[in-house]
């Protein structure tokens, strides 16, 4: 089942917050998605001055999800600003800032076009702060709308974190919902390092509610969390993949099946930990995402759930993913995409493995 949206919803989501001049919301609100990480980028622009915000399109425009609306009327031209058609100039200018001291927050407009923009991020921001032997810092949170489910063309949709969690020097994250798009998205532009946030697309609509004017949490990088509990079997998500699991654990507990599901947030670093405290309770695993089979970030966190909790699995680790085939578009998506039903199926042959 992939996530889709219509025009007015996109519509009622650019009408970020109240208005383009500053107005936020005071006390408990709900909040979509792409009005949380404007917030968290209003206000890491308001507590530091270091904090640049530009990509395509980013200024006046507001970005392709109006992720960045009303900042450059408040912030001014010259901290937040649009930039020419090219991803490598664009994660060039990010690196030469960030070794002058500011906090760079580019914008690369879909996950697709980042592939020119490789060389920039994994030659000179993964490695300047290792090079320099700690001189040079890499403060750089690169936004990524990321994934897909929108049901767009060609190189907008994509599952890269992987080849992200990969480069040594790299952090990796990704929200699955308005709450944890806030607080994760403030904490990677406060890091020292460089950061990959992923946000997926389909839930940019998604809404929540909870109080923006609450101290960000600090939770350690590379901390997971369990979204439900539950006894039979931990599902293992990220990113957009999170709302699918929660439906096939909703559906699940019909025929009195209590699925765990866990949101891994930091696809790096991977909290060990948390896979091994909850599939030591569950003692059944079914990692959900994306990307092709083949070498995605599923295989790893398998491995790990092996490692740590070999004596207490009682099936084998199952992987529900995309196939290895390049990411498709348009309704193509639907075929390609982890369905309910295919996870259901992986959930239904965990439980019913039995040791020869």
């Amino acid at each position: 089942m992939c996530e889709r949206t219509t025009r007015s919803e996109r519509d009622e989501g650019a009408a970020v917050l109240e208005d383009r001049t500053g107005a936020e919301p005071r006390g408990n609100a709900e909040l979509s998605l792409q009005q949380a990480l404007n917030l968290a980028l209003r206000h890491a622009c308001e507590d530091d001055d270091r904090v640049l915000v530009f990509g395509e399109d980013v200024g006046r425009l507001g970005g392709v999800f109006r992720v960045t609306d009303g900042l450059q009327a408040k912030f001014g031209e010259q901290r937040v600003f649009d930039t020419p058609l090219a991803e490598s100039g664009i994660m060039g200018m990010a690196v030469g800032l960030a070794m002058a001291g500011w906090r760079p927050v580019p914008e690369i407009q879909f996950d697709g076009f980042a592939f020119p923009a490789i060389d920039q991020i994994v030659n000179q921001v993964a490695r300047l702060h290792y090079r320099s032997r700690g001189v040079l810092t890499m403060p750089i949170t690169l936004r990524l709308p990321s994934f897909g489910g929108i049901r767009a063309p060609e190189h907008h949709g994509e599952s890269l974190e992987s080849l992200f969690a990969h480069v040594p020097g790299l952090k990796v994250v990704s929200p699955s919902s308005p709450r944890e798009g806030y607080h994760l998205l403030r904490q990677s532009i406060a890091d020292p390092d460089p950061v990959i946030f992923m946000e997926p697309k389909p839930r940019y609509w998604h809404r929540e509610s909870f109080d923006p004017t609450q101290p960000v949490e600090a939770l350690p990088v590379g901390t997971s969390r369990v979204v439900r509990q539950g006894k039979h079997a931990t599902l293992v998500a990220w990113g957009a993949t999170v709302a699918r699991c929660l439906q096939v654990a909703e559906l699940a507990a019909e025929d009195g099946v209590e699925l765990e599901v866990l949101d891994l947030r930091w696809l790096k670093p991977v909290d060990a930990d948390g896979l091994a405290a909850s599939v030591g309770r569950t003692r059944r695993a079914v990692v959900v995402h994306e990307a092709p089979l083949t070498a995605g970030l599923g295989a790893e966190v398998s491995t790990l759930i092996t490692e740590r909790c070999f004596g207490e699995l009682r099936a084998p680790v199952q992987r529900v993913t995309g196939f290895d085939v390049p990411y498709p578009s348009g309704p193509l998506e639907d075929e390609y995409l982890p369905s309910i039903d295919r996870i259901l199926t992986a959930v239904q042959t965990t439980l019913e493995y039995r040791r020869g």
